[in-house]
């Protein structure tokens, strides 16, 4: 008999329903200010998001993509959508509390792989870094670009060079710290290498992302909004098939 672990049957009706969610708003937006409302920020949280999310879920597996790529997606929406209209970026309090954001997805989605104590640690690690890095200049909106190519600057290279390096050497820490995995070495390089990767995908395809942000029209966007109803569906039909099928969940 085939099985189904419980806990990604849970994750795949939680990801159908904000689906649903998100194609009514989609499909809601007249109701919700048209051009001059939410659906721009709205726009860029899902797709960094997916983007965030695909790039963790194959490197550090499908639970970790789902919470990182969230908090990750979420916040770097925040930071550029403001970039995108104001020019300009938050203050440092605001993008420490940013970092403990997406530090938080981190250390929910390595709890499941490591441990309490390793996921804690790391994520304060990574959170004091990144606030160091924010004070220097490095942030989402650093040599910010909404334009139809992709783009990797020379800063932007660097930056993802060190998020390489220091994600790794706080992973290799908190593997000494927490005295219970095989390989801390090897299981160091795999977070910082899958993290650097995925944030030079996200760099990358930063300006199509911010182009079309604020370009979508509206006949564009319900289509948009029909497209995730329907994935939704489909996603949320999962638990009743396994039910038809006599699948253990376990």
């Amino acid at each position: 008999m085939h099985s189904i672990d419980h806990h990604l049957l849970a994750s795949v009706s939680i990801a159908a329903t904000c689906l649903d969610v998100l194609g009514t708003l989609y499909l809601a937006y007249d109701l919700l200010g048209g051009e001059h409302g939410p659906l721009r920020l709205l726009t860029r949280a899902v797709t960094y998001s997916i983007v965030f999310g695909l790039g963790y879920a194959i490197g550090l597996g499908f639970f970790f993509g789902v919470v990182s790529g969230l908090t990750t997606g979420v916040m770097v929406a925040i930071e550029l959508n403001r970039t995108s209209r104001r020019g300009d970026h938050y203050s440092l309090p605001w993008e420490a509390f940013f970092s403990a954001v997406r530090a938080a997805g981190f250390t929910a989605g390595l709890y499941r792989i490591v441990g309490l104590r390793f996921a804690v640690a790391f994520g304060i690690l990574i959170t004091g870094g990144q606030v160091v890095a924010y004070s220097r200049g490095m942030r989402p909106g650093m040599d910010y670009a909404a334009a139809l190519r992709p783009r990797l600057t020379r800063k932007q290279f660097w930056g993802t060079v060190l998020r390489t390096l220091g994600y790794s050497a706080s992973a290799l820490v908190c593997g000494i710290f927490a005295q219970h995995l095989e390989h801390p070495w090897r299981f160091a390089v795999r977070v910082g290498v899958v993290t650097g990767l995925v944030t030079a995908m996200g760099l990358t395809v930063n300006p199509y992302i911010e182009y079309y942000a604020d370009r979508l029209p509206a006949r564009t966007l319900g289509v948009l909004g029909i497209v995730l109803i329907l994935c939704g569906f489909v996603l949320q039909s999962v638990q009743y098939w396994v039910a038809l099928l006599d699948v253990q969940v376990v």
